[in-house]
């Protein structure tokens, strides 16, 4: 990617999967430092979109660049990724820096030899993401908040210039929820990253989100939050009444299918 280029172009892109389109004629371009959340009900193609993206689908059209070359199969380690919130079994034998470590080093074949200067970057990754205190414990008895900081830290280990994350804060109460989207928001500032946040409740990133970009029903429709958090651009987008109510800060969308 040139200076100042965009992290992500999508050009007319569709997207079949088992014989129905999910999506099609997407067209995306997103900035860096840009936040774009990606809405919609299940099923929709959210999650198919950051594994094209990943270069983990192909796309049935069109076409997809990610930091200034054409997605691949082989993925580009450029690109973080955070996975939806699941727990780790119990059992797992990882450390909490283990896990991060697996980001700084995993890329190599064989066993982890960390080379000199990992270990302080892990260290540093850990202090980044608020881990230390639970760095030495095993992951399958951390809380899922935790594990999901460990997560943020593994995606933030080449300071990715896109960072992709799929319902990272599914599960997690609103005390973690925050801390997370307060881990994404900072490697945005800071390092002047492109996100793109799949998310079934967008109140935790409200503040956060530049633009949205709601799927549904085959369709999409792409805008700022005031543009597309509509009864109107819902309704239309739904093809049925769907109302959008405000309440204390938070947004309600009410008659949306999922």
């Amino acid at each position: 990617m040139t200076p100042g280029g965009s992290p992500l172009r999508i050009r007319d892109a569709s997207l079949t999967r088992g014989g129905r389109e999910l999506w099609s004629g997407l067209d995306l371009e997103v900035a860096p430092g840009e936040f774009v959340a990606i809405l919609g009900p299940s099923g929709s193609g959210k999650t198919t979109l950051l594994r094209a993206i990943l270069g983990l689908e192909r796309v049935s059209g069109g076409s997809i660049e990610a930091l200034g070359a054409p997605v691949r199969r082989a993925g580009n380690r450029r690109i973080g990724y955070i996975p939806q919130q699941r727990p780790l079994p119990r059992e797992t034998p990882l450390r909490g820096r283990d896990l991060i470590g697996l980001g700084v080093d995993g890329h190599r074949f064989g066993l982890p030899l960390f080379r000199r200067g990992d270990k302080a970057r892990i260290d540093g990754l850990l202090d980044a993401v608020g881990a230390r205190e639970f760095a030495d414990r095993p992951v399958g008895l951390l809380s899922g908040g935790e594990q999901q900081r460990l997560r943020v830290g593994q995606a933030l280990a080449d300071d990715p210039p896109l960072l992709l994350c799929d319902e990272p804060l599914t599960s997690l109460d609103l005390a973690n929820q925050q801390a997370v989207v307060r881990l994404i928001d900072r490697h945005r500032r800071q390092r002047d990253a492109a996100v793109l946040l799949v998310t079934h409740d967008i109140n935790p990133v409200l503040g956060n989100v530049d633009r949205i970009l709601y799927i549904a029903n085959g369709r999409f429709t792409l805008g700022t939050p005031d543009e597309v958090l509509t009864s109107e651009t819902l309704s239309a987008l739904y093809g049925a009444p769907v109302f959008v109510l405000r309440a204390g800060g938070r947004l309600v969308v009410v008659g949306a299918p999922d």
